[in-house]
Order: C-alpha cells, then structure tokens, then sequence
C-alpha cells in the first residue's frame, strides 16, 4: 500500500505527529541505542538509509541529499520509507519520504518547543522559507497556541513575501525581517542549509527557545558558539550530536561548550531536565530514523481505522 503526500497530510495533522513521537519517547524508546545513519557519497550528493525497529514495527528510510537539485527545481530531499510487520517483517506500507521527512523533523521540535519555551510565546523567528520553515510554523502554532507574529528572514526577496502571506493566510501577523529580529524572539526556528550562524545570539532574550535543524555535518552550523555555552541545550542523542551536529561539536572544539552539559529529548520529554531561568533553550536535531518509524506507524495506523 502507497501512502502519498496527501495522505500522510489528511492522515496525521502536526499535533498528533508531535504525540506521536512524544509517546514513543515516554513509552521507554531509547534513541542512543538507535542504528547509526548510514550514508553513501553518490555522484551529485548523498545516499542515507536509515532504518529503525520497535516491538510492532520495522521499517527504514532510504533518501537522497542533492544540492545541486535547486538549480533543477527539485527537491534537495528526496526519499522513500518502507514500514514493516515488527514480528513478521511483512512488508505493510510504502511512504512519500519527503512527506514524511517535512512532517517529522518540525515534529521533533514541536517535543523540544513545547518543553523549553516560555507557556506564553508570541513571537517566532524563523530562517529560511521551504518546506521545513513552514513545517516549523505549524509545529510551534500546534504548542503555543498563543503565537501571533512570524518575522521571516530569508535571502530570497520573493520566497519571503510568498511565506508572509501564507502566514497571513491562516490568520498570522507576519513580515518580512533581518536577523536581528532575534531580539524581540521567544522562539526561533532556524531551517535552513547555512554553514555559518544565522544570527548575533547576544541579541536573544534570555527567555529564547531556539529550534537548529538545518543540517547533520559536524562542521556546519546555524548558531554561534556564544550561545551553545549560554543555553540549556537538548539534542536527540549524546552519540549522534558528538558526531553529526556541527553546531554543538563546533561550540565544544572553541572552549564554548563542554559536551558533558548536553541534555537528551527523552530526558525532557519524561521530566527529568527542565529550562534553566536566565538562559536562553537550545534543541539541536539531526534527525533520527525512530522519528521517522514513529511517525510512519501512526499514518499507518490512521489509514489502517479508516480503511475498516
């Protein structure tokens, strides 16, 4: 069975995508004993394969990273999932993988946001304008119900003015901003392929919850090492963030950041970390496969009740 885009959209709206992997996580998942990511250098970009399994369901993503696809009109990402039987390893389902990866990566820090950030958050910044920029719109709306302005910063004149008016489309103020937005933050959700930090992070209130997705290199980052040393910081995973999250192994190689400090989502989600008051609430994510199973199983699932 084929669960397309549309499908995965009709079938799991963002807030159960971010209960669906809450409850992984507080059901007992333990992300550090996950499969590590495997990837492929390919003529032109990248091959990943990552693949995951739990007691009811197996399955793995097969997906592709192409820079050079924007000059084309094609997606940089681009994939398929396969969802599995967990006992019997029948196959069940095949997924739009990037559908499947635009709803999951928001998801995730819709977990991280609506632990870290202030009850009464008003205000998000958010860089970039794809796919995961607006997915990051939904997930902090489905927490903070409260948002009510979006300053969007991206390079693109034209790609900015279409993101303020779907903003405003579903009842948002939003505009056209630079980086300094950051000062009047209560969120900001950084969505973007920069290799550099996005934004002065001296400029961030104390209050900031920041959102960091933008890549899975250790030497790529979008926030400055000045402000991994002044938050409390989360990430999926010990092992995966010393390996792949460019802006905390960076922080840490310049004296910023001891990694020893580095706090995990499923210790946040069960309760056992909290926001330290004074300092900004960094979640770093790569992305994880048990993200991807977590949400798959639940657009099966869905589809499977509907079906009869």
């Amino acid at each position: 069975m084929h669960i397309d885009a549309d499908a995965i959209e009709r079938l799991v709206p963002m807030s159960a995508a971010i209960d669906a992997l809450e409850a992984v996580l507080v059901a007992g998942l333990d992300p550090e004993a996950e499969p590590d990511r495997g990837v492929v250098d390919v003529p032109g970009g990248q091959l990943l394969m990552m693949p995951s399994a739990t007691a009811s369901y197996a399955g793995v993503k097969v997906a592709t990273v192409t820079p050079g696809n924007a000059d084309r009109g094609l997606p940089r990402i681009q994939g398929l999932y396969v969802l599995l039987d967990g006992e019997t390893h029948t196959p069940l389902a095949l997924l739009d993988g990037i559908a499947l990866t635009s709803l999951r990566t928001p998801a995730v820090s819709g977990v991280a946001v609506r632990k870290l950030a202030v009850p009464d958050a008003g205000r998000l910044v958010v860089f970039g304008t794809g796919p995961q920029a607006w997915g990051h719109v939904e997930a902090v709306r489905a927490v903070r119900p409260g948002l009510r302005h979006v300053d969007v910063v991206a390079r693109n004149a034209g790609r900015v003015a279409d993101f303020v008016a779907r903003c405003r489309a579903v009842g948002l103020s939003a505009s056209a901003a630079t980086a300094d937005a950051v000062a009047h933050a209560d969120v900001v959700c950084c969505c973007t392929t920069a290799r550099e930090p996005l934004f002065d992070s001296a400029l961030l209130p104390d209050h900031a919850a920041v959102a960091a997705v933008g890549s899975h290199e250790p030497d790529a980052r979008e926030v400055d090492a000045d402000l991994v040393g002044r938050a409390t910081v989360v990430a999926e995973s010990r092992a995966v963030a010393a390996r792949e999250c460019g802006d905390l192994v960076l922080a840490a190689s310049e004296g910023a950041f001891d990694l020893v400090r580095l706090h995990t989502l499923d210790a946040l989600v069960r309760g056992e970390v909290e926001a330290e008051e004074g300092r900004p609430r960094l979640f770093k994510s790569a992305g994880m496969a048990w993200e991807d199973l977590a949400v798959a199983a639940a657009a099966y699932e869905r589809w499977a009740a509907a079906a009869g």
